[in-house]
């Protein structure tokens, strides 16, 4: 290992990760410094979870007094902290019941498990087949991967899942020639954030609905990163009108600390029997509370207004710059997670972020050329131009070497 700079290269973590990483040392709002002092506004929230951005004192405080007094427990008892926020997540919608565990990944092989159980009981075995949608991101462990439908995160890890089925986004006719009654369960992203942005249509949220319930299918809304007011709305799934049986949560729910929740509905809770699904760590009392705190605010009305009026700011500033660069094929996602498709190359691509990077901007990658821009969503209206200021500049030199490589003259 060697620290060359803000950089550390050949870090000990194994070689699926860069081998070379930027060295980040402390927090202060929407901003983050490397170990050399340098400042970075952060377009990237940690991959959505730092929704409230960073060194909050507040939730530093409610960690500090729980550990005070109790951190760790297991799951075969319960915690006041833990209680109160089961029966917040619970009274957000039509659910019975939460399981805490420790990831987004956790959240979703709960939530499988669940649907495969409800179909074994109401429709009896061979109905375990799972539908899900290309170039969706649902996680990494072996059952998440399988309705991960991407072969650079497939092949290397198969036999994966049996029974999953892939079919595109928002294409109705594939959903009428596949989804049937041999499905347990359909699983789906309102926004697609690791698959370069795309959104669920209203249209085909109501095919969904229909489908699902036709054929007793339990649909699984993975609100892992647009859950908790990123778009603009406590839960994505109720702007297209999609009526999920399951929802998974997770990044945002502890305010940078690991949780994640699985709302099920009266209709699974009632069949499940003691020790059919667990875990050690999930619920805790220290960051059930640190989630109680960040669930007051990310729910609060106000709030959620908030965000949605800078993700109209955020998008109309997008807008721009794409009116401005060719570059720019597209403007994609909802609220403060939003994306800019661009026409150039992988390489190009992955040029493009490190000299954002470098400028000043921590910002995300969306399927092969798409800008994912993720803020905490307290960022002010100020620093988000700011942000996309910083943006448009590494984009100009970007458009120009891409006009001239197609023989236009820039004058």
């Amino acid at each position: 290992m060697e620290i060359k700079g803000n950089m550390v290269i050949n870090p000990p973590y194994p070689n699926n990760y860069s081998p070379e990483l930027l060295v980040l040392d402390k927090g202060e709002g929407v901003f983050l410094y490397d170990i050399t002092g340098k400042k970075y506004l952060d377009f990237g929230a940690g991959i959505a979870v730092n929704a409230l951005g960073h060194n909050r004192k507040d939730l530093a405080q409610t960690a500090y007094d729980q550990m005070s007094k109790l951190i760790h427990t297991s799951n075969l008892y319960a915690t006041d902290p833990s209680l109160k926020l089961a029966e917040k997540l619970v009274s957000s919608g039509p659910y019975a019941a939460v399981h805490f565990g420790n990831s987004g990944t956790e959240a979703i092989e709960a939530a499988i498990k669940y649907a495969r159980l409800y179909s074994h009981k109401a429709k009896g075995e061979g109905n375990h087949k799972i539908l899900c949608f290309n170039n969706a991101f649902h996680g990494r462990s072996l059952g998440a991967l399988s309705v991960t439908p991407n072969p650079k995160y497939q092949e290397p890890f198969k036999p994966l899942v049996p029974g999953v089925t892939s079919i595109p986004l928002n294409d109705s006719e594939a959903l009428k020639k596949t989804l049937d009654k041999s499905y347990a369960a359909c699983i789906v992203e309102v926004v697609q954030g690791e698959g370069g942005m795309d959104s669920l249509t209203p249209e085909f949220a109501k095919e969904l609905n229909d489908a699902c319930t036709d054929n007793d299918v339990i649909l699984i809304a993975d609100e892992i990163q647009t859950g908790l007011s990123r778009t603009g709305t406590l839960y994505a799934h109720t702007t297209v009108g999609l009526k999920p049986d399951i929802v998974a949560l997770a990044k945002p729910l502890a305010g940078g600390l690991p949780l994640s929740a699985t709302l099920i509905p009266e209709k699974i809770n009632r069949l499940l029997d003691i020790g059919m699904h667990g875990t050690t760590f999930g619920g805790g009392p220290v960051t059930t509370a640190v989630a109680g705190k960040v669930w007051d605010i990310l729910a609060n009305p106000s709030f959620i207004k908030d965000v949605n009026d800078k993700g109209l700011y955020l998008k109309n500033l997008l807008t721009e710059m794409k009116n401005q660069y060719p570059v720019i094929k597209a403007v994609k996602g909802m609220g403060l997670l939003q994306g800019l498709e661009l026409d150039i190359g992988a390489d190009a691509f992955t040029d493009v972020l490190k000299k954002i990077q470098n400028a000043g901007v921590l910002i995300l990658r969306s399927g092969k050329t798409v800008l994912r821009i993720v803020p905490p969503l307290t960022i002010s209206k100020e620093e988000i131009k700011g942000g996309c200021s910083i943006i448009s500049e590494v984009l100009k030199g970007v458009d120009n070497i891409s006009k001239v490589s197609k023989g236009v003259d820039n004058g």
